[in-house]
């Protein structure tokens, strides 16, 4: 049986300074690339929606344990893929 594909989100609750320090600790292991101007991933440019897209690529790149997805409370693990237009969640 096939393990339930899950994806890492931020949670709606988090505020700004926690969403900027995950965008930049994801970053600074994954690459981000996705998320710069001109990639499918720019748009929405907001906080929410980037650092999403930076705690997911963490996510996907450590293995998808719990622990992976924690970013001091405020990650979300969820079965509903969170791609939408060009921009595809891995």
């Amino acid at each position: 049986m096939e393990m339930q594909k899950t994806w890492c989100v931020a949670k709606p609750s988090s505020d700004q300074a926690t969403l900027l320090a995950n965008i930049n600790f994801a970053c600074s292991q994954v690459d981000c690339q996705i998320m710069q101007r001109g990639c499918p991933c720019f748009s929405p440019d907001n906080l929410m929606n980037r650092a999403s897209i930076a705690m997911n690529l963490y996510y996907q790149a450590k293995g998808r344990n719990i622990w992976n997805c924690d970013f001091r409370n405020s990650g979300l693990i969820v079965i509903t893929d969170p791609s939408y237009a060009n921009c595809i969640y891995e």
